[in-house]
């Protein structure tokens, strides 16, 4: 559905005279750049008084552009009403607290979600650009809003929310029963008393509601503007929307549904160090649609919005590239091209100054376009396959969060323990929801995937029969209302998995665990009870807690074609890779390449089966690894066989020649 590795930037014409938009295009176009998106925080130049629309300037833009050979992606400028709006209709801003606070102008994203005035101004900003510039062959796609972020606890948002509740329990005694509500005398006697959560612990029924109502609030917002874009444009063109890093105040999944291209804004402000958070984070997006992503906005060097902006090295530029390509990208694209003159962002990184000449960074940008460039054909219709799944499950990440029981736990490092034993192995891995088809897999994880529905215990309970599922901790204890199943975790999984939980202990310090695996956990321990006599015990927790000593820590149990193991503890990562690694092994996975640590091996496969490896070296000194044979290496045109040294943040793109 994409191109082949589109490369490009933030483009904001409507900061600079017009007179200076041929010298910033050419720039572009001498850094190799394919690509610019515009338009998202425009809207006060788009609209500058209610209903009268200025796209002339901007039409010269994307004439200009064109021109050049660089194709557009426009953005709907929803992010940032303009003056006009929010003085004229006040009530289209955002309640940032449950206490009543209304947000300012002169932020972004600070309106009110489900305000029917703000909808109705947003779909006709988006409809008029999309009637005007939509059938432009040059506008390859669109952008709605950007980074979606606000929660709004106004009184709109609070009727819309006793709404979505009632539609969904239809009856006060079921919502009473399911959230047990006679808990310290929180029973509700009508709709109008239930109001979103206020408190630092909240009932957790009230927090899970509010998250899928948020979840909703975005997903029709979003939904009118894609509407309205689509009644004006090819089939061909795409829209997405630019997500942000592990956010969670609402569920990606479902925001992703109705999108083409799943796309996010990857930006690492204390400097880049682990490729393993950022790798997941990729991998994670990919999962959105199962399909390739685009990294709408990347960092050119520094932020500006942390308490100190580290730069990027220099040469990490390309490594970040290459490992967000490696991940699944079909482009990568620069926030921002041109430093505003004024504004919240004036200290952002940028390829550009101020004064239009090009930062140091801009030679890093350029290299990394022409290395696109030259890699562009080999890398045409390939994305990742992989054979393991990570689960992620954003309401089973609101359930822990609001209850993490020990302040350590964290869901995302959780997950990340489990993804780092395999990625760091350079073995492929989608993190996608537990609601989807798990076919094709040999090995699928659920670390904490807390709640269960019977859909999900008859998915998982299908794969365990030809494939090999480990559960982690805190698996398999709440229900669709965020209430404890009245049976001990994982609900619904006793019999396949041979064990059930009969205590979950948060750990002081960290506990052994001996057996055919041995290793440690910390943060969190369960103890096991075996309930099926050909399950077996891997592993007992042997010291540094009494509850625990001599219990089972790991459980597994084989079925007629894979098998389920239950992990006790949150491990650590060499605790795991030993767990996990005969389960690979019967599944008949391998990594892509054997590397030295800090040497990333990627691939990515075409439609005949062609493979193109990509490998890359995430330190600040060279590192050799045995290069397969029968390879030629798109940056250099030379063969490869044997030993292939690579420089510091050095990468090599393998195809078969």
């Amino acid at each position: 559905m994409t191109r082949s590795l589109d490369f490009g930037a933030a483009f904001y014409p409507e900061h600079w005279p017009e007179s200076e938009w041929p010298r910033d295009i050419a720039l572009m176009r001498a850094a190799g750049v394919t690509v610019a998106r515009l338009g998202e925080f425009a809207w006060s130049t788009l609209e500058p008084d209610e209903g009268r629309y200025d796209f002339a300037w901007l039409d010269r833009a994307l004439d200009l552009l064109a021109a050049a050979g660089i194709v557009s992606v426009l953005g709907t400028p929803t992010a940032a009403p303009p003056a006009w709006l929010t003085q004229r209709y006040p009530d289209t801003l955002a309640t940032v607290d449950a206490q009543g606070h209304r947000d300012a102008h002169g932020a972004r994203c600070h309106y009110c979600v489900n305000s029917s005035l703000y909808h109705e101004k947003s779909a006709a900003i988006a409809g008029a650009m999309a009637e005007h510039f939509g059938r432009r062959p040059d506008v390859i796609g669109w952008q709605i809003d950007n980074e979606y972020n606000r929660v709004c606890y106004c009184a709109t948002c609070r009727a819309k929310f006793q709404a979505f509740v009632r539609a969904r329990f239809d009856d006060l005694g079921t919502v009473n029963r399911r959230w047990a509500t006679a808990y310290w005398s929180q029973t509700y006697q009508s709709w109008d008393q239930i109001a979103p959560p206020a408190h630092a612990v909240s009932n957790p029924g009230l927090v899970l509601a509010w998250r899928e109502f948020v979840t909703e609030s975005y997903r029709l917002f979003q939904h009118e503007q894609v509407t309205a874009i689509r009644a004006h444009v090819a089939p061909e063109v795409w829209i997405t929307h630019n997500f942000m890093k592990w956010f969670d105040a609402f569920d990606h999944y479902e925001m992703s549904a109705e999108l083409d291209l799943a796309s996010w804004d990857w930006y690492e402000p204390s400097g880049w160090t682990d490729r393993i958070p950022s790798g997941a984070m990729h991998d994670l997006v990919r999962g959105y649609k199962r399909r390739n992503f685009w990294l709408m906005e990347t960092q050119p060097g520094h932020v500006n919005w942390a308490r100190t902006n580290f730069d990027l090295q220099p040469g990490q530029a390309r490594a970040w590239a290459w490992h967000a390509i490696g991940h699944g990208a079909d482009a990568v694209l620069y926030w921002q091209w041109r430093m505003a003159l004024n504004g919240q962002e004036q200290m952002h990184g940028s390829l550009v100054d101020q004064a239009g000449e090009p930062r140091p960074f801009y030679a890093e940008a350029q290299a990394v376009g022409g290395e696109l460039a030259q890699a562009r054909e080999a890398l045409a219709g390939t994305c990742v396959q992989a054979r393991v799944a990570v689960l992620y499950d954003f309401p089973s990440r609101w359930l822990i969060d609001n209850q993490r029981h020990h302040g350590d736990f964290d869901y995302v490092e959780h997950l990340l323990r489990a993804y780092r034993a395999l990625a760091g192995r350079n073995i492929t891995v989608d993190v996608i929801s537990p609601d989807v088809d798990l076919t094709g897999y040999g090995v699928v994880i659920a670390p904490a995937l807390a709640l269960f529905t019977p859909e999900r215990v008859a998915r998982l309970t299908e794969f365990a029969q030809h494939g090999h599922l480990v559960l982690g901790p805190r698996t398999g204890s709440r229900d669709s209302a965020a209430a404890l199943w009245p049976e001990r975790p994982p609900a619904g999984l006793h019999a396949l998995a041979g064990c059930e939980v009969e205590e979950y202990i948060a750990l002081a310090e960290p506990v052994r665990i001996e057996g055919d695996v041995s290793g440690q956990a910390d943060v969190w321990a369960e103890r096991l009870k075996v309930r099926a006599p050909e399950a077996q015990v891997l592993a007992r927790y042997s010291a540094g807690n009494a509850w625990l000593a001599g219990q089972p820590a790991i459980v597994r149990r084989d079925t007629a074609g894979g098998s389920v193991t239950t992990l006790g503890g949150q491990f650590d990562t060499p605790t795991l890779e030993t767990a996990l690694a005969p389960l690979l092994a019967l599944a008949g996975i391998a990594p892509v390449l054997e590397t030295p640590p800090g040497v990333e091996a990627l691939r990515r496969v075409g439609e005949a089966g062609q493979d193109v490896v990509i490998v890359i070296n995430h330190t600040a000194t060279p590192q050799t690894i045995q290069a397969p044979a029968g390879r030629v290496d798109e940056l250099t045109g030379a063969a490869t066989a044997g030993a292939l040294t690579l420089g510091a943040f050095g990468v090599a793109v393998l195809s078969a020649t």
